[in-house]
């Protein structure tokens, strides 16, 4: 059984965050949609994340959402699709380890959407829904140097446990990670 045919008898994710914006989960209807946002964002996106250093064509997208939604029905993953109105803004995930009940926040969006408090709301959204499924501890793992970041996990409640020394590799850079963990 694929990943389609399995979110068949899968819950649907969904939240309405006030003010226009919203949570939607990441399908394969979204895969044009948040291919292109991800190209617009690309420069911005190369400093921090090692996806971004990839192919972003049509065909790597639909196979990461084909991925991410297997993940999804496995209860592994909650990847969710930003909206302001009917418009995709960005991307954010709830990566779950079940038997550890711990899980990592990801996150990225627009540019011309930083700013707003779209993210720190996700975020809140996603903590809230990872109450509920049990988890107890939740990371944001973000790059020193990757200050709005900081800045979500920060508004957000999570504490500084330390620096993930040259943790994570971007294209020829090896970055410094910071640790922050908020338990619930």
């Amino acid at each position: 059984m694929g990943a389609r045919d399995a979110l068949m008898g899968a819950p649907f994710f969904s939240r309405d965050l006030g003010d226009g914006i919203s949570l939607g989960l990441r399908t394969l209807d979204t895969v044009a949609e948040l291919q292109q946002l991800a190209v617009q964002n690309l420069d911005r996106l190369r400093l921090w994340e090692p996806w971004a250093q990839f192919d972003q064509s049509l065909e790597s997208t639909r196979a990461y959402t084909e991925f991410e939604l297997g993940r999804f029905v496995r209860g592994e993953v909650v990847p969710v699709v930003m909206y302001d109105g009917a418009v995709a803004v960005g991307s954010a995930g709830l990566k779950i380890d079940p038997s550890a009940g711990n899980a990592e926040l990801g996150y990225w969006i627009d540019a011309s959407s930083e700013g707003r408090g779209i993210v720190t709301r996700t975020c809140a959204a996603l903590l809230e829904h990872a109450s509920a499924l049990g988890i107890r501890r939740v990371e944001i793992r973000a790059a020193t140097e990757n200050a709005r970041s900081i800045r979500v996990a920060e508004r957000l409640g999570f504490e500084r446990e330390g620096v993930l020394r040259q943790a994570l590799q971007v294209g020829d850079r090896r970055l410094d990670l910071a640790l922050y963990a908020r338990l619930l």
